[in-house]
């Protein structure tokens, strides 16, 4: 029996460098995704997160998820630098991940860098 359309949370089950950024999505793996994604051990996905959200223990659920797989995770805050609030730095910590703030593009390179070294990175990325 025909069903109708299924959607689906964004995902890409692997890792891959990021392409491009800009224009308010990424381009990865020949496919572009509008909006902010998390780049994890598990695949890439879209993160329901932009700059009038805050940076909380919550919406980095996913990432705390897979910490046993992540050393480093970037956090691309968008076009500036924003803190990572004390409350998410020290979960972030007690789980074993070094956490680095830094613009989005700043975090794109530092991920694909990371990425090809074969490192146990992480990103978190607000479109720009």
């Amino acid at each position: 029996m025909a069903r109708g359309i299924e959607i689906r949370e964004a995902h890409f089950p692997g890792r891959a460098p990021i392409d491009t950024y800009g224009n308010g999505g990424f381009r990865f793996a020949d496919m572009s995704h509008r909006g902010s994604i998390l780049c994890l051990p598990s695949g890439i996905y879209g993160w329901d997160m932009d700059l009038s959200k805050p940076l909380s223990i919550e919406n980095f659920q996913k990432v705390l998820d897979e910490a046993g797989e992540i050393e480093v995770l970037l956090i691309g805050t968008g076009n500036d630098m924003r803190p990572i609030p004390a409350d998410l730095k020290s979960a972030l910590k007690g789980a074993g991940i070094s956490s680095d703030p830094m613009n989005t593009g700043a975090a794109v390179r530092t991920f694909n860098i990371m990425l090809m070294e074969s490192r146990a990175v992480a990103a978190a990325l607000i479109a720009v």
